[in-house]
């Protein structure tokens, strides 16, 4: 340590007994006897070669030469608190590491998370995306949403939801353009998402052989697909799932109902060695809990 510095606790006892300017008080703040406090503010005088208090009776005073030292200590023992208490923060701080899907983070996850800031305020979040379908797992990821069919190599896999895909449009659209049953679909205008697989299934579902599923726009993720939807260029077959929101607000409506469920499904997924990981396992419980909750 370097020489010129004085004792921390010799500076701790001086500045509590300066501001209280009483030993008493100073040894009640700092956990220690009254006679601890004198024995660390002589130490000091004896480092600096100078007094720093009058005793007078049981009155304490500042010399001229302790007060100033005292108002040119005290913001610098200040500025160590408050950067000690910064990294002892930081430190009580988890980071935890999520990948999802554009579509499920944007419509689904995002709104929520703050559910999950108040459960867990010593977890901060570090959200990224990914592709649609399930992608690589990052070295730097904790855990992530995939979308496919559950089976991926070094991965435990928890299926969040077996959703319903519906066919959504807009009210404005609708009313241009009827559709009350399967066989209404012909001629409309067809909004598809990465492929023409869930229009496929769904026409083969209601048995239509005279809708032609591929034409009609095509968009890289259900968020673009539904805003189009929203926007009246035509009908998309969604995921009830990320298309909650929307529904419930009433820009996209379900023309008529079907019970057909998504040949794919979200799970939340995460190395084995991460199974014992608290953040890991707070995140897990929640999103199940949540999707639970808000799909029964």
């Amino acid at each position: 340590m370097n020489k010129k510095l004085p004792p921390l606790n010799a500076l701790k006892a001086f500045e509590s007994a300066a501001r209280h300017l009483n030993f008493t008080k100073a040894a009640e703040d700092l956990f220690v006897t009254q006679a601890a406090v004198s024995h660390q503010i002589k130490l000091l005088e004896e480092f600096l070669g100078i007094k720093l208090f009058h005793r007078k009776n049981r009155l304490l005073e500042l010399t001229e030469t302790g007060l100033q030292y005292f108002e040119e200590i005290k913001p610098l023992l200040d500025k160590i608190a408050s950067a000690t208490e910064k990294v002892k923060l930081k430190a009580s701080r988890q980071i935890l590491s999520i990948s999802t899907t554009p579509s499920f983070g944007m419509h689904w996850l995002v709104p929520r998370l703050n559910d999950f800031h108040q459960r867990f305020p010593d977890i901060e979040v570090r959200l990224t995306t990914m592709p649609q379908d399930e992608g690589l797992f990052g070295k730097d990821t904790d855990v992530a949403i995939y979308y496919g069919n559950g089976n991926w190599n070094n991965l435990e896999a928890i299926e969040l939801v077996k959703a319903r895909i519906m066919l959504l449009a807009s009210p404005d659209y609708l009313k241009e353009n009827p559709i009350t049953e399967p066989k209404d679909l012909a001629g409309k205008n067809l909004i598809h998402v990465c492929s023409y697989t869930k229009w496929n299934q769904m026409v083969d579902h209601l048995n239509l052989g005279n809708v032609n599923t591929e034409i009609g726009p095509m968009f890289s993720t259900t968020s673009m697909g539904i805003q189009a939807a929203k926007h009246g260029q035509g009908v998309v077959v969604a995921n009830r799932m990320l298309a909650q929101d929307e529904i419930e607000a009433g820009t996209v409506v379900e023309p008529f109902s079907t019970d057909v469920y998504d040949e794919k499904a979200f799970y939340v997924v995460y190395p084995p060695q991460m199974a014992q990981s608290e953040k890991v396992k707070h995140f897990v419980n929640w999103i199940t809990e949540e999707i639970k909750n808000s799909y029964k």
